[in-house]
């Protein structure tokens, strides 16, 4: 047999970073060790298996049937050894994580320095491709936690409340509506308005403006939480965020939040996990790390796992 694993691992990488570069600091390998492992995988087969398009690696048909071949083969062995493991009771393993709010990044690195040192046998890879789904990589097996406000649809999921937070209007501190005690939906249609991509996934135009029949006077998608918080001090937009995500803003007034409409607009976070994941001790451990530490100071946990109910997740 030609193929080997870590040729089924190469590819997968190649395709996912779309070069040599950034797939070898995935890997930890340098671009030339994986472009003579590459070629070599090539020359095995006799066909290529990816094109050099510009700067980036696109692949061949013939690298498209190794790449669905190679996430069935090692998404079935990554679960083997992680069944493996549970039942010699080790806290070793893989977790695999994503989240479906770009903000959250912003809180997760402190918790997993902390989950780190307590589990250093245990791999944390974050999946930022299943963002945008994060259920049905749960159930395809491609993830093994996601952090979602999004409720999900499917008992096969369980979720546990983590925590509520605030979504506010952030705008440089001369804005027009900089003092007002709200924002009313109305008010967006004069604004230029940033917001995560896609738009079709964005929870706050497809949940809040798109109902109102509120379009706002430009739009721009930026997937940056960094930029938009930038552009926003400088006068050329505004966003909708978390208060927690902007409070060093916030206090240092180089921004302003200003809540949205009247009632507010809150929502809670979750964990979830497929039930017999949750059983995984140190898939257990880490979510039970989430609930203990929130983004934000003098918030709790809300309350124990439930079965799940939602559907697809989208980026706020």
């Amino acid at each position: 047999m030609d193929l080997e694993i870590r040729h089924l691992v190469l590819v997968r990488a190649v395709a996912a970073a779309g070069t040599l570069t950034r797939a070898g600091v995935t890997l930890h390998l340098t671009q030339s060790a994986l472009s003579h492992q590459l070629q070599d995988i090539e020359g095995r087969l006799g066909t290529p298996l990816f094109l050099r398009v510009g700067k980036r690696m696109v692949l061949t048909p013939a690298g498209e049937h190794i790449l669905a071949s190679a996430d069935g083969v090692l998404t079935a062995m990554e679960r083997t050894e992680e069944a493996v493991r549970h039942l010699a009771g080790a806290r070793s393993g893989v977790l695999r994580l994503t989240t479906e709010c770009y903000t959250c990044y912003h809180w997760l690195p402190a918790l997993l320095k902390k989950y780190r040192a307590a589990h250093p046998r245990v791999d944390v890879r974050i999946d930022a491709t299943a963002t945008t789904d994060p259920a049905a990589y749960l159930l395809d097996g491609r993830l093994d936690v996601a952090i979602v406000s999004d409720p999900v649809h499917d008992r096969r999921i369980v979720v546990q409340p983590l925590f509520e937070d605030e979504m506010v209007a952030i705008m440089e501190p001369r804005h027009r509506l900089a003092n007002k005690p709200y924002v009313r939906l109305e008010d967006f249609r004069d604004e230029t308005l940033m917001i995560y991509p896609p738009k079709e996934e964005s929870t706050f135009f497809q949940r809040w403006l798109a109902p109102a029949g509120v379009a706002p006077a430009s739009l721009h998608q930026i997937a940056l939480t960094e930029a938009m918080i930038e552009l926003a001090k400088a006068g050329l937009g505004i966003a909708v965020l978390a208060r927690w995500a902007v409070a060093p803003h916030l206090k240092a007034g180089t921004l302003r939040g200003v809540p949205v409409t009247r009632q507010g607009y809150r929502r809670t976070w979750n964990v979830a996990t497929l039930k017999d994941t949750a059983k995984v001790p140190h898939v257990r451990e880490f979510i039970d790390l989430l609930a203990a530490h929130p983004p934000f100071v003098g918030q709790s946990s809300l309350s124990i796992a439930r079965p799940a109910r939602s559907a697809k997740a989208r980026a706020v």
